[in-house]
């Protein structure tokens, strides 16, 4: 996936998967919104849409959240920020007739625009998704796919990977910006194996009823060979429950 994408876009999978931000928050990353001495990300905002015009906001919930940010995707980050300078954005506050508000924004379209989600979905995730043999490609520009196949895929890939270290759903449920752990929990107990993983914290193979199937194969390898799945990083990544 991450060869699929192009340049400018590409570190997008890593702020997904190593920090597990939602595509909103995603959009709305300002570098100033990242302390890459602490190795810290502050989630205080998103790109959205208010009456079809994008405003920033608030999170999801309006949960302010405080996320680690391993070395592996500092560096990414870093790199992008050297291409592709930060951009100043004026947009709206929540709503369509909010007060303007300036943010230096990460990620930015081709022309120095904020990205649209639609057109980052249609022109840039499918397709590459489609190139990576992930969904058929397409007869037309439409593509195909279930909501399993979005961005959101790369949250649940972070969750996974987090509980497969052992995290407790309290730091997780911290980091994924939910507003009460028993959520958290919640949607582990959707599943038999994640009914497993929650009840015992053991976190072992159950953990990947949280992934999408192509996503898994890592994981999946690493527990043929009896080890853990830890991407780079991850394994000096401090974890909350025991700070």
């Amino acid at each position: 996936m991450r060869a699929a994408m192009v340049d400018r876009f590409r570190p997008m999978l890593d702020v997904g998967a190593g920090c597990g931000l939602r595509q909103g928050e995603i959009l709305g990353l300002s570098v100033d919104d990242i302390d890459f001495d602490s190795g810290t990300v502050h989630v205080v905002q998103q790109l959205k849409l208010s009456l079809s015009k994008a405003v920033f906001a608030p999170p999801k919930g309006g949960k302010l959240r405080d996320v680690p940010l391993p070395d592996p995707m500092a560096e990414a980050l870093q790199e992008h920020i050297k291409r592709f300078p930060p951009v100043e954005i004026n947009l709206p506050w929540m709503r369509a007739n909010g007060q303007t508000v300036t943010r230096r924004l990460i990620f930015t379209g081709p022309n120095g625009g904020h990205v649209w989600r639609t057109s980052l979905n249609e022109d840039h995730w499918k397709p590459a998704l489609a190139k990576a043999g992930v969904i058929p490609k397409a007869k037309s520009r439409e593509h195909a796919t279930a909501r399993e196949h979005g961005m959101h895929a790369l949250r649940h890939f972070y969750a996974s990977v987090l509980l497969d270290a052992r995290e407790s759903i309290k730091a997780l449920a911290e980091y994924l910006g939910h507003s009460d752990p028993g959520l958290t929990l919640k949607v582990c107990m959707k599943m038999p194996l994640g009914r497993a993983v929650c009840a015992a914290q053991g976190h072992d193979h159950g953990t990947y009823f949280f992934l999408p199937w192509f996503l898994t194969a890592s994981m999946a390898a690493a527990a043929a060979s009896g080890s853990r799945y830890v991407p780079p990083g991850f394994s000096g990544l401090k974890s909350a429950s025991n700070s």
